[in-house]
Parts: structure tokens; sequence; C-alpha cells
């Protein structure tokens, strides 16, 4: 096994040495993208950390984006440069030096109709040109994420050959940075942590926190422990009130259809439809490696208690499907959605629309001690995870130097250039870099496990044989929900769990 490897034997060893009392410098509670962050900048500084996850990496908000990494054009609209400015700078670090791998550049189209004025050309416009403008602010080239220009609606067509030509102008072009998988961002930052020596241990549900200790249980034995830190701090998301009470939270929900293959082709270029009497708001639909579209997002204020997995409601479904017919040449229906996904943005509690809070984090101290990072967003987890790290210096006393993790590439990472030579599959590159190879190994060796999981899709029993070994998956769901993306269309799910359940038993059994 190499250092960065997670599996149940590398859990088991590791809480045993926290239950029998060794202490570390820091906890971090939530394995999502913000706390497999502050695992990974902490470790990366020579802190002893370990990280604590009820549930299992991106469980939650982190597995239910819409896999994009913006450049901050929304908040520039706003009015925040800071904002625009923090979150292109970010961009730019995760798409050219921390995970390459990972990332993309997807084109997006925003097509001219003929009832579109001359205004709201010029109006969105004015803006893609104001984000190329923060584009080269954060020294991100344009060989990664090319200019915006002006098409024509006959290249617009050759793009989206789906949109609907009747009264077409023209379209505008322009590029962003998308995520092959959030979830799997997340496996690669606690992966790239335990390498540095953090203890990432999932399926340990923390009960009560204060400044320097964890009240924990195993949730597969039941056993309860006490952990000892010199710090402890949450990063549970929108789930942080319910171990620190004075945080106030306003979460927003955020919506996305999942269209079966075929239903509007777009090819690779996402399409971006203006939301009627909105001047900054669009639906988007974004192609997906399998031939899938995503359709979102919403943006709605949820009340009441926080769901562990938030549902799509009815009128988020035909909202979407009504928006984004207006630019196809065929209304999308129910019939056209293959399966669906919320998520719950983490917002600060404010006055006002939740489509208006700031996506701003911050690091709070509690009465208690307790360090709790609030709000952000998906591309700017480095960050938050930065800030939440000096915060914990300052509070404890600790010692350590400055973060790397601005510099520091991800397991699997490389330039683009060497990438495109690793001897692998596309779509195996796609997803595990230049460690591809080792898993494509995996099939060569034996050829049962190079076969595809089912009809339903091209993801091997070699790539469910890693995620047990190497990726920190403990049961069948772990694999199908978040290291296989399996989950988001249920059909998909059902057709590989025979399988799936019988690999993860045989690798688990393996592991002993």
């Amino acid at each position: 096994m190499t250092p960065g490897s997670l599996n149940a034997l590398r859990r088991d060893r590791e809480l045993t040495a926290l239950a029998g009392g060794e202490r570390v410098d820091l906890v971090v509670v939530g394995g999502g993208v913000t706390g497999a962050g502050i695992a990974l900048d902490a470790a990366a500084r020579g802190l002893s950390v370990a990280l604590l996850e009820a549930y299992d990496l991106a469980y939650g908000t982190s597995r239910w984006s819409s896999k994009l990494v913006h450049g901050g054009l929304r908040y520039l609209a706003k009015g925040d440069l800071a904002l625009a400015h923090e979150s292109a700078v970010e961009r730019g670090i995760l798409m050219t030096r921390t995970a390459p791998h990972l990332t993309r550049a997807i084109p997006q189209l925003f097509p001219l109709y003929r009832e579109t004025s001359r205004g709201q050309q010029a109006f969105i416009m004015t803006g893609l040109l104001a984000g190329d403008g923060l584009r080269r602010a954060a020294r991100t080239p344009a060989s990664v994420l090319p200019r915006p220009r002006s098409i024509p609606a006959a290249e617009a067509l050759a793009l989206a050959p789906g949109l609907s030509p009747q009264g077409l102008r023209g379209a505008l072009l322009a590029y962003d940075g998308a995520l092959t998988d959030d979830a799997r961002l997340v496996v690669n930052l606690a992966r790239t942590a335990a390498a540095r020596g953090a203890k990432i241990l999932t399926k340990v549900e923390a009960l009560r926190l204060d400044a320097e200790s964890v009240l924990a249980r195993d949730r597969l034995t039941g056993q309860e422990i006490g952990i000892r830190a010199r710090q402890v701090i949450n990063a549970t998301g929108v789930w942080a009130g319910e171990l620190a009470e004075s945080v106030r939270l306003r979460p927003s929900r955020g919506s996305h259809l999942i269209l079966a293959s075929g239903a509007a082709p777009i090819g690779a270029t996402s399409v971006n439809v203006p939301v009627p009497g909105e001047n900054n708001r669009f639906v988007f639909l974004l192609p997906q490696p399998d031939g899938r579209v995503f359709v979102g997002v919403t943006d709605e204020p949820t009340d009441g208690p926080v769901p562990r997995v938030p549902s799509v409601p009815e009128s988020d479904v035909d909202f979407l499907l009504e928006v984004a017919s207006t630019a196809f040449n065929r209304p999308l229906t129910r019939d056209d959605v293959a399966g669906s996904f919320a998520g719950l943005r983490p917002l600060v509690e404010g006055g006002g629309r939740s489509a208006d809070l700031s996506r701003k984090h911050a690091v709070v101290t509690g009465a208690d001690g307790v360090l709790t990072i609030v709000g952000g967003k998906l591309t700017t987890y480095r960050k938050m995870a930065e800030d939440a790290v000096y915060a914990a210096l300052k509070r404890s006393g600790l010692l350590a130097g400055p973060s790397t993790t601005s510099r520091l590439p991800l397991l699997g990472a490389a330039p683009r250039h060497r990438l495109s030579t690793v001897d692998a599959p596309p779509r195996l590159v796609a997803k595990y870099g230049t460690e591809a190879p080792r898993v494509a190994a995996l099939g060569e060796v034996d050829p049962d496990l190079g076969l595809p999981l089912s009809g339903a899709t091209e993801i091997t029993a070699a790539e469910v044989v890693w995620a047990v070994r190497h990726e920190g998956a403990l049961d069948v769901e772990d694999v199908l929900e978040r290291r296989t993306r399996l989950g988001l269309v249920a059909p998909d799910a059902e057709a590989a769990r025979g399988r799936v359940q019988e690999l993860v038993g045989k690798s688990l059994a393996g592991l002993g």
C-alpha cells in the first residue's frame, strides 16, 4: 500500500491509536471539500491531524454541486470584486497546479435570439469580458481557458445541434472550469492529506466538541471514543449548527436534473438559458462524459431540520424544464429526466433572497473555543482551509510554517501535456490522472476485473477494487454513491449493485 492509500485496515489502526490516548494537533470534524482541504493544509505544514466524518467522504454538499470551478463572474456582477478575484485565483490554481487531472475547460454558449435585446447582449458580453479580465489577473493562461467571443448562428448550431434555430441570431461563447467529479476531488484531497500523515476516519461520528477534545462514536462498532487535540475545527457545512449552537446558517437548495443521453443534444458545450425577468440568472445545461446532461441550478432558501440527503421538489423540476426548453427545438419533459439531485449551500444568515447572500466564508470562534468555518463554496475550498488553519494556529499557539497548498499537486496530478501521454484509457486518466495505469493494470492481471460492472456503464470491476483498497470505500453505498457516482441514476446503480457487493466483500476480506 502507498502512503496515500485509505482503507479499512488503515482506519482501524489509526482509530485504535486515537482511542488509546494519542493526541493530535488538530481534529477536523467533517469530510467534505472544506474539511478535507483543512486536513491537507495542516498535514502539509507538518501538523498531526485527524479528520472525523460521520458517514463518508463527500457525503454531504460536496457531492451535489454543479461540478463547476467558477471564475467569480457572478460576484463581479454584484460588485464584490474581492470575492470574484479570489474565485478566479483559486480556479486557476486547481486547473493549472493542484488538479489538472480532475478539471477541464468547458465551453459556455449563450444563445442570442430575436427577442434577446441588444442591451441584454451587451450586458452579457461585458460580463464575459470582465470575467476574462479576472482570468488574466489570476494568471490563468488562455491556453487553459480561451477568451470569450461572438459566434454566428451556424457555429452555435454546430456546437449545440439541439438548439432551436428559429430566430437564432448567433451566440456568445466563453469558457469556465469544470470538474470531472466533485466527490473525486474530495477523495483526492483526503488521500493527499493521508500521504502526509493525516488520519482520515470515516463512519466516525462526532457527538460532542470542545476546544481540545471530541467525543466520537465509531458507527461500525458503536464504541464511543474520546479524542484529544490541541484545537478542534468544525467543518460540517450546513450541519455546523448541530455541533455549534452559536452558528446561524441559512441553507439554500440547489436542484439539478439529469437528462437522459440524447434528450438535449449539445455535444461538449454547456448552454446557458436566461431566466425570464432576471438580469443575471441562468439555467444551464452541462454535458457529462457519459452523454447525459445536468440541468441546473435553483437557489431557494430551505427551512427546518437539514436533511442528510436533500430531495428535488416538483416545483424545481417544472421550473428547470420550463426555462431550459425555451432555447431548444423541442420541449424537454419529465420523460427526458433520468435522475435528479440537490445540494444545500451553507450560506451565512442574512436578509434578502438566498440568491443574493454572499458566498464569503468566515471562521467563527465559539464560547467553548471550537473553531467553526461557515459559508464559502467549492471553488474556494483551498483558501477556506488555509484561513481555518491560520485561525487554529493563532488560537492554540501551535507553530507551523506557511500554507503550501497553492503549489501542492494532489495525487495523480500532472501538467496537462503529461496527462495526454499517460498509458491508460482516457476515461481512466480523467478520473485517476497518473494513477490510471495502476487501475488499468488490475484488469490486465485479472481479466474479470477489466469487465464493466453492467451493460449500463463503462465503469469496471477494477475501479471498485481500487476504491476499497486505496480510496477509503467501506461498503457498497460508498462505491455506488461517491466513488463511481452510479447512484445518480437509480437503474444504473441497481444494475451494478450485485457485482459491486461481491467485489467489496472480497476486497475487504483481502485487506485482512
